[in-house]
């Protein structure tokens, strides 16, 4: 999976805009003004950054080699996603979790345009 590959998925989920509020470099991705998918262009290797529970996140760090913490984000709640080191389902289904995740945080009368 590339950047391409992600930022077109990412566009596939109900509500979901992309943004670019950090400058030329960056690609934000939100439902309701909230952001769940960060992706750095200018990261030497292919990378996004979702937002998981705690716990998941960090088992999946202890699992596989292409998960770390965010670079730029807060390392508790948000990965790195090494695009070239993990399978394209594997990263679709992680980023529909960030995304699931998000949407689940917001007031209920938002959420209930998505399900």
């Amino acid at each position: 999976m590339n950047i391409e590959d992600v930022r077109e998925y990412a566009l596939t989920l109900p509500g979901a805009k992309e943004d670019m509020p950090y400058g030329p470099d960056w690609l934000i991705f939100r439902i309701e003004g909230k952001i769940f998918l960060h992706i750095w262009l200018e990261s030497p290797e292919p990378t996004c950054a979702v937002k998981l529970e705690p716990e998941f996140g960090q088992s999946l760090r202890e699992h596989y080699d292409g998960v770390q913490p965010a670079y730029h984000l807060n390392k508790v709640h948000w990965n790195d996603i090494y695009l070239e080191m993990i399978d394209e389902g594997l990263t679709k289904q992680w980023i529909r979790q960030s995304y699931e995740l998000v949407l689940s945080k917001l007031p209920k009368k938002l959420r209930e345009k998505y399900l």
